[in-house]
């Protein structure tokens, strides 16, 4: 493991335990439509399915998730798939999340893919946050990532490893927490691939709540298929 690795792990450790039970806040869904590029999930609209075509692995070439209703269209048997309603409800982990995914919607973006090297960025309502959780998966192995944060009074860099998609959290107190747990996954056919044991996880890349937060970018090294699902910050009151 990469030095900076352990530092960011030791970081997580140090700074979530309890952080978001005990100071609740208002939160706030960030707009991050312009950077949606994906289409991940099949979704059961207007009484036919319409499967995915940019998916969570294979360099965005294999598999995809289903939501519920399209699973059970699909005559999957207790599928493990996504729930209908996308806005995820809060945990003592993280608070409630909203993804960009809609039954009834069967051509927008719900999603950004990241293959190799690359970056996204996108900037947020200018407040002070305790909180900014980044909705992520990643395949083909983790992801190295380098967070830039974009106060009002200067910039912050801190560096996070994102694990691989199928594999369970093992620190109970770290910046990683689940927003959808064990997940089947589907082919371009729409059938099943595996039934179980994948997630998409929740990074908290826990803003300075002393500064004013302008903007966050995200850079990846090459290794993994990243998937970027959505951005929920928790202002100070």
């Amino acid at each position: 493991m990469k030095p900076k690795i352990i530092a960011s792990f030791i970081f997580c450790i140090l700074i979530n335990i309890g952080a978001y039970s005990q100071q609740p806040g208002r939160e706030i869904q960030i707009n991050i439509d312009t950077l949606l590029n994906a289409r991940p999930i099949t979704t059961l609209t207007k009484g036919k399915l319409v499967t995915w075509t940019k998916g969570i692995d294979g360099d965005g070439q294999g598999d995809g998730y289903l939501t519920m209703a399209a699973a059970l269209f699909n005559k999957d048997i207790a599928p493990h798939a996504l729930p209908d309603n996308p806005h995820i409800g809060a945990t003592t982990k993280h608070p409630s999340i909203t993804l960009h995914y809609k039954n009834k919607d069967g051509i927008n973006s719900q999603a950004r893919y990241v293959s190799g090297v690359g970056n996204f960025g996108f900037y947020v309502p200018q407040k002070k946050y305790m909180g900014m959780y980044l909705g992520l998966t990643s395949a083909e192995g983790g992801s190295q990532l380098q967070v830039e944060l974009t106060y009002k009074d200067g910039v912050a860099v801190k560096d996070f490893w994102l694990p691989d998609y199928y594999n369970d959290i093992v620190a109970k107190d770290s910046c990683l927490s689940y927003i959808v747990h064990d997940l089947a996954k589907w082919d371009n056919k729409n059938k099943m691939a595996e039934s179980d044991h994948h997630n998409i996880n929740a990074l908290n890349i826990y803003p300075d709540p002393k500064r004013i937060l302008v903007h966050v970018k995200v850079e990846k090294s090459t290794g993994g298929y990243l998937v970027f699902w959505s951005a929920t910050g928790v202002p100070i009151k």
